[in-house]
């Protein structure tokens, strides 16, 4: 079923499919059942070996010329501005034509916009493209072993040292962790403020900065979650190496 949404909504349907049609790698839609949801275990690995074919990564790269990934951002951030009913009308054309849509998971949906909100201009500068292109995936640190998904319970602590905040504690249940090379971590560094102030937001690079980041095996065999153990992480105030 295709609800009329008005002209404008039309034409920009037809602007879609036109795109998606041009520009569809042949082959790419039978690697895999891209409408699926993929799961844990066999189904994740199935569009993991998709991903890696070379008709994904032509596909990938013509949506980043478009300006097609992360397009729901505004324009001046490396998006297209798009509205939430053409953000949906292209994922519907998309499952259209039976092709995946790229997505940048956290640092798409959460990263990216609380940058866009808090940021200064020299953070949107450095960051925002890094998460379009991929050279930055993340993974979110919020809950912990004692606390659960309890914001106001955190108990990982971060500390100012000179012009980088020093990091320690543990993260559990850290969805798609094995893909990432950074974590947005709450931390708290104001330990005098009540429990749901004094908590901080703190892009860590995940490689070679005292985190141990370990699978949890599941019943099925996989390990989609992670849990991270945090030795004196270091993000830079400056946007160098993380902030």
């Amino acid at each position: 079923m295709e609800l009329d949404l008005g002209p404008e909504a039309a034409a920009f349907r037809a602007e879609a499919r036109d795109w998606i049609a041009r520009n569809t790698p042949a082959g790419l839609a039978e690697l895999v059942d891209w409408t699926s949801p993929a799961m844990t275990g066999g189904d994740r690995a199935e569009f993991e070996r998709a991903e890696a074919d070379p008709l994904y990564a032509e596909w990938e790269q013509r949506l980043l010329d478009g300006g097609w990934i992360c397009p729901q951002w505004p324009e001046r951030f490396g998006g297209r501005g798009l509205t939430p009913v053409q953000n949906a009308i292209f994922s519907e054309e998309l499952a259209r034509a039976r092709v995946p849509r790229v997505r940048r998971g956290f640092g798409e949906g959460m990263v990216g916009p609380s940058i866009m909100a808090h940021g200064t201009e020299e953070q949107q500068e450095h960051f925002l493209p890094r998460i379009i292109t991929a050279e930055d995936v993340y993974c979110q640190g919020f809950s912990e072993p004692e606390q659960g998904s309890d914001l106001g319970g955190v108990q990982t602590r971060g500390v100012m040292v000179g012009d980088e905040v020093v990091v320690t504690g543990q993260k559990v249940w850290t969805s798609g962790f094995y893909r990432a090379n950074m974590i947005f971590v709450l931390c708290r560094t104001d330990p005098d403020s009540p429990k749901h102030k004094g908590l901080s937001y703190v892009l860590l690079p995940m490689r070679d900065n005292n985190i141990d980041a370990r699978p949890l095996k599941q019943l099925t065999g996989s390990a989609e979650f992670g849990e991270e153990f945090i030795d004196g992480a270091r993000a830079r105030c400056s946007t160098s190496s993380g902030g």
